[in-house]
């Protein structure tokens, strides 16, 4: 049965349709807008220069902005593994939500039930891969932190959309705060980019606050409770476990 989506056409998105194969990523954003109207006026406003596919709303109901086989500018300057440039092989889906700069609510339970049912059927449409489902601050750390450490990975990755780890809480926390050996956090940085994150030079002093961002985004989205861009010995356990699931 099809999905239910109210078509809300936004201007922002590049005219040309792309073909079906180039369709590789799935990137779940938050609106950080205090309020929803105001986040729907903007993906829709030509002057914004900025619109995702969908929108689920805070009541769950999904809104279309840009209809698929089209590049909606939702991405920006981002990277993942060999991939620049994202807007071009993704489809982009804002979840309702103000964001750290107002509050941060939790996520409705109407509007994850929308986000899976929404989600599952693109992957079923396009062969999304589960490395390939991120978040915007997994592909520009430097710039954005949404959907943030209160987006419901772990769930989602139950319902085989996206990866994570399988330790438990009760034996990660052993492990937090453990300070890593210098070869450890260079092990930690590799891993990060097998993964999926741009790492650039760690010799090079510029690089430090993109390292820093990387690292805070690693810990958004695989270990939330903790999130000061720091590596430990914590975040070594799980990144050494996800880079063998990519």
């Amino acid at each position: 049965m099809p999905i239910k989506t109210t078509l809300n056409y936004s201007p922002n998105f590049d005219p040309k349709k792309r073909q079906k194969k180039s369709i590789k990523f799935l990137i779940f954003h938050y609106t950080g807008m205090r309020k929803e109207s105001d986040s729907i006026n903007r993906l829709t406003d030509f002057q914004s220069e900025v619109a995702s596919h969908y929108l689920i709303k805070r009541n769950g109901e999904i809104l279309c902005f840009v209809p698929e086989p089209y590049i909606a500018w939702h991405a920006g300057k981002s990277f993942w593994k060999k991939h620049y440039s994202i807007n071009r092989n993704s489809i982009g889906i804002e979840m309702s939500n103000p964001g750290h700069r107002f509050g941060y609510p939790n996520f409705t339970s109407k509007q994850i039930k929308s986000l899976i049912k929404l989600s599952k059927e693109l992957i079923r449409k396009y062969g999304i891969k589960k490395k390939f489902i991120l978040g915007h601050s997994d592909i520009s750390p430097d710039r954005k932190k949404d959907p943030g450490e209160k987006f419901p990975w772990k769930l989602l990755s139950k319902k085989k959309i996206g990866i994570w780890h399988n330790f438990s809480n009760k034996y990660l926390k052993i492990f937090r705060r453990i300070k890593l050996t210098k070869s450890d956090e260079k092990t930690f940085l590799s891993k990060l980019k097998l993964i999926g994150y741009f790492m650039p030079s760690i010799k090079k002093r510029a690089n430090k606050y993109l390292i820093i961002c990387t690292i805070k985004s690693f810990q958004r989205r695989f270990r939330p409770e903790l999130i000061n861009g720091k590596p430990d010995k914590e975040c070594l356990i799980i990144a050494k476990k996800l880079a063998k699931l990519m």
